[in-house]
């Protein structure tokens, strides 16, 4: 699809039925996110995740998905563990989990492990800069485009590009042959983009009371829904649906 100019899909996600529905759609990546634990399941941060946690996510989300690829990330621990504990985890989201690829945060911090899993036949999806580029100096773009390349030497099959803006962006696009993609702070100048479903359509209870552009407001439409069932209910109403 980079060769070809085509732009690439990927969304995040985290459940069986949202993933029938991107499928459905024709997106081309379904990402199941350690974003999961946050959003799903109530965690504090990202870090609690557990790499059972993300086999159960990723399964779900691997039944529901008969054509795109499914990424499942690596939760946080093996990668910083060594390369050894690295590919262990990602051959279980692979053989377990029904994994395409997995996606290493901050791989340009652990290019051995990215390495590793590669070299085991394991596709990686290898995120780096995460720090904004503007706390950054002049010379980020030089850095950057150097740890793209050292990821993609390194075996990664893709790139995911945190942060990349309009300078960077597609000076690490033009540098390597393999698909650089971005959510937060990315833009048109990569091959593609990731966005987190349930932001794109507003699924999270936080939909409620923010002013974010969405493509939709599903919390707002449950909410509205929810309400009108129970005033159905306590008027004695017969209720939709059964």
């Amino acid at each position: 699809m980079k060769r070809d100019g085509r732009k690439i899909v990927a969304v995040v996600v985290y459940d069986y039925p949202m993933a029938r529905i991107v499928d459905r759609a024709g997106v081309d990546l379904v990402s199941v996110g350690d974003s999961v634990g946050v959003n799903m399941w109530g965690h504090e941060n990202d870090r609690e995740v557990t790499l059972d946690q993300m086999l159960l996510a990723c399964t779900a989300v691997r039944r529901g998905v008969e054509r795109a690829l499914v990424s499942c990330d690596m939760p946080y621990g093996p990668v910083q563990e060594g390369a050894e504990a690295a590919v262990r985890a990602a051959t279980r989201l692979a053989r377990e989990g029904g994994a395409d690829l997995v996606k290493l945060d901050a791989a340009a911090e652990h290019p051995e492990a990215v390495r590793a899993v590669s070299r085991a036949g394991i596709p990686v999806w290898a995120q780096f800069g995460t720090t904004p580029h503007s706390t950054r100096a002049a010379a980020a773009t030089d850095d950057l485009v150097a740890e793209a390349r050292l990821l993609e030497a390194a075996g990664a099959a893709l790139l995911d590009f945190t942060h990349s803006g309009p300078v960077a962006g597609p000076a690490v696009a033009q540098a390597v042959a393999i698909p650089v993609i971005g959510g937060l702070g990315g833009g048109p100048w990569l091959d593609g983009r990731v966005r987190a479903i349930g932001n794109a359509v507003g699924y999270s209870a936080a939909a409620l009371d923010d002013t974010l552009d969405r493509y939709a407001n599903i919390a707002r439409i449950t909410l509205d829904a929810i309400q009108a069932y129970a005033e159905d209910v306590r008027a004695g109403r017969q209720i939709r649906g059964q």
